[in-house]
């Protein structure tokens, strides 16, 4: 008993001389002081030696996160499904247990918020898997309530195809399952999407959101589905009912849309329905390092976008192949394309590893998902792409491991960039702080300035405040009059900024 007393009595000791914990950091609310990080959830981080990335992975990444400047993670889907992307729910029940449980979900949601930071989760319930027991429990049973589900024919036997027409899809390693469309308009389905998302907002129905999701992307949004004669006029008749109940119960929710057809979406962004969604046509100008056609995206983008609403900038994604990739990228090519992506006006999305310069490309020879896998490479925590923590899902076999793209001790990792002023990953964190300390690049005007053929100079504005981003899209080394580069990274010679071919430059007037 004594021991146990002193044991106490030091704890209190101990406890009264530690400094006061520090009050946890507000998220921000304004959309505009976001900064995304796209993860793949498989493919982030393995905590327990399986190779799948896991939600624990995720929660041990925060820290590196954090010093990174993310202030939002965005998943991939988390619930059960045969497709390792989890696109195709076998169910919305819980989580994949190659991710854990909801415990660590829950852990997960604590660990994020303690740090000031939010959560968004991606949701498809538009369609579901044929192992989903809302298919198996129909199908081929005469007189069976087909409950959201569409048959055609007698019986339940002929279900609705899928997206894009697919009525059977190959998945990876091997097999094949069945996707069927939902009927959105029929009774009840608002009111069980409603019902699923608020379990992600509210989970335990207590009015306190500290345990919940901060929003959601939703995927493959249309307001007449596949361009189907069902499911038509889904904006007015389902999206804007279930985002106003959501945004009833928590008013700080957010829905990203990924609008269809990858345009600039200006339908989206009416009121009532998304509160942002993805700058497609501005990424793709990005990546053609093409000052005319950056221009005319950056025009574009504003136009579409009203105010209280938000454009996400990035420039790779889940679905497409890696900047790092692309034919004739450089060095300085892949710094301006994050540079633009994280100063000009918007909200920045980074794709996990997109700071590192990872690579990854679709792969034709493959009919399945697995075509995809180039994209969605294991982020390179170590030198050796088999450390501990490597979450390498994919390893087989198969051209998609044994012709990955991304390769031991090629430089491309947290372990060799970390601790090298010159990286991508320091030149990306540089960026971010640049962009988190800078009003007018948070919130500030734009406008692209009249320059010499090649030169993109794009002023940001607020208050007394004047930056411009001035990117040299030539293969010549150009001079710009200016003391200095607030990045750090241009070289000043006489009185001006001597900018490589391809490299940005951030500016104070």
């Amino acid at each position: 008993m004594k021991s146990l007393l002193a044991a106490v009595s030091a704890a209190a000791l101990l406890a009264a001389a530690a400094p006061a914990a520090k009050p946890l950091p507000p998220r921000p609310q304004n959309m505009a002081h976001e900064i995304f990080y796209q993860i793949f959830t498989r493919s982030m981080r393995d905590s327990n030696g399986d190779r799948q990335g896991d939600l624990t992975g995720i929660r041990e990444s925060l820290p590196y996160l954090q010093r990174l400047g993310v202030t939002s993670i965005l998943l991939t889907p988390l619930y059960p499904s045969s497709f390792y992307h989890n696109y195709f729910a076998s169910s919305f029940e819980g989580v994949d247990p190659e991710f854990g449980t909801m415990a660590d979900f829950r852990a997960l949601v604590a660990a994020v918020h303690a740090r000031g930071m939010k959560i968004y989760l991606d949701e498809e319930f538009q369609y579901v898997a044929y192992d989903h027991p809302w298919f198996t429990g129909t199908f081929r049973h005469p007189g069976k309530n087909p409950g959201f589900l569409i048959y055609h024919g007698p019986g339940n036997t002929d279900p609705e195809s899928g997206p894009f027409g697919l009525t059977m899809a190959a998945r990876f390693p091997s097999g094949e399952t069945g996707i069927t469309t939902l009927d959105m308009t029929k009774p009840g389905f608002e009111q069980w999407a409603q019902k699923y998302l608020l379990s992600w907002v509210d989970p335990n129905h207590d009015g306190d959101f500290s345990d919940g999701v901060d929003g959601f992307r939703l995927d493959h949004m249309m307001d007449d589905l596949d361009d189907k004669p069902i499911n038509k006029g889904l904006f007015d008749a389902f999206w804007k009912p279930l985002f106003a109940r959501v945004r009833s119960v928590n008013p700080r929710i957010r829905f990203i849309a990924e609008q269809s057809g990858w345009g600039y979406a200006p339908e989206y962004l009416k009121p009532g329905l998304a509160d942002a969604v993805f700058a497609f046509p501005l990424a793709g100008a990005i990546r053609s390092f093409d000052k005319a056609k950056i221009a005319d995206a950056i025009r574009k983008t504003a136009a579409a976008t009203p105010p209280g609403k938000y454009q996400l900038v990035f420039v790779e994604n889940h679905d497409m192949n890696r900047i790092a990739s692309d034919p004739g990228v450089t060095p300085e090519k892949l710094r301006t394309a994050i540079s633009l992506s994280i100063l000009l006006k918007g909200v920045p999305l980074l794709y996990y590893g997109e700071e590192l310069g990872m690579k990854g490309k679709v792969r034709p020879e493959y009919k399945s998902d697995a075509k995809d896998i180039g994209d969605r490479e294991a982020f390179r925590w170590s030198a050796d792409d088999e450390a501990p923590g490597e979450a390498i899902w994919y390893k087989g076999p198969k051209s998609y491991w044994t012709q990955r793209f991304n390769r031991s001790h090629d430089g491309v990792s947290v372990a060799e960039e970390q601790d090298d002023p010159a990286s991508l990953l320091n030149h990306s964190r540089r960026l971010i702080a640049l962009r988190r300390a800078h009003p007018a690049l948070e919130d500030g005007d734009q406008n692209i300035l009249p320059s010499p053929d090649g030169l993109l100079v794009v002023e940001r504005t607020l208050g007394k405040e004047r930056l411009r981003i001035v990117s040299n899209l030539t293969d010549r080394p150009v001079r710009y009059p200016a003391a200095r580069d607030l990045i750090g990274e241009a070289q000043s010679q006489g009185g001006a900024l001597l900018l490589k071919p391809y490299e940005t430059a951030l500016i104070s007037e």
